[in-house]
């Protein structure tokens, strides 16, 4: 931790808050998720269906890791009820704007709805099919009819993906231009300024390695996706 001066007479300390593996997550679900959207509108279909898989590798991955992972990971630290949603909402909103270590309770619902979005988004894809030459990794497992509708229903959802995506995009903004908090670098470097009287101590981490292990089980377990169908 490095001790500095906020400006204003306050004294500010660097903490890392991000652990490697969800700053690799986060950036490496940024990077799919354009890739997926690209190779959808201008294909290749086997370059989309790559992209979709390796979303549901790092979907997999992020699920176990927000169990296991360290303490600003872990979903116990940042999945709050909706009560505790909405307060956080109206404290913020009244200029208050209470300090929160890693996600906040609003951002925490955020996180999940959009991680939940992709997860059926690239779920449906697995069964999708152009009535030409396409014909995804699970399209076997049903009847044509179902494929067809949950192709329909997958280009469709993407508009909920696209909106969920501008509502972050949106926040991230907001927070920079109205609130003076920067979400961005602390998401590249891991380090965040925080008060020295409301710095942790000690913020709990998980081997690196462990993360490592549990990504490269779900990338194989995404890849045997393909052999299913």
């Amino acid at each position: 931790m490095a001790v500095g001066s906020d400006g204003v007479g306050g004294d500010t300390v660097k903490v890392r808050v991000w652990d490697r593996p969800t700053r690799a997550f986060h950036w490496a679900l940024v990077a799919a998720v354009a890739g997926s959207w690209y190779t959808g509108e201008n294909g290749p279909t086997d370059w989309h269906e790559r992209f979709g898989l390796a979303i549901l590798a790092l979907l997999a991955f992020r699920l176990l890791w927000g169990f296991v992972g360290g303490r600003t990971a872990r979903f116990a630290d940042f999945v709050r009820g909706p009560a505790s949603a909405l307060r956080y909402l109206r404290e913020t909103l009244a200029g208050r704007h209470p300090l929160h270590l890693g996600h906040n309770p609003l951002g925490g619902w955020s996180v999940l709805a959009l991680l939940a979005a992709l997860a059926v988004q690239a779920g449906m894809g697995l069964f999708g099919t152009d009535e030409i030459l396409y014909e995804g990794p699970l399209y076997g497992l049903v009847s044509e009819g179902t494929a067809i509708r949950l192709t329909g229903w997958h280009y469709q959802f993407f508009n909920v993906v696209l909106a969920l995506a501008a509502i972050h995009v949106t926040a991230v903004l907001a927070y920079a231009l109205l609130l003076k908090t920067d979400l961005v670098r602390p998401m590249i470097t891991g380090w965040k300024k925080l008060p020295a009287e409301q710095a942790p101590e000690h913020i709990a981490r998980t081997p690196a390695w462990i993360a490592l292990v549990l990504f490269a089980g779900c990338a194989v377990a995404a890849w045997a996706i393909t052999l299913v169908g």
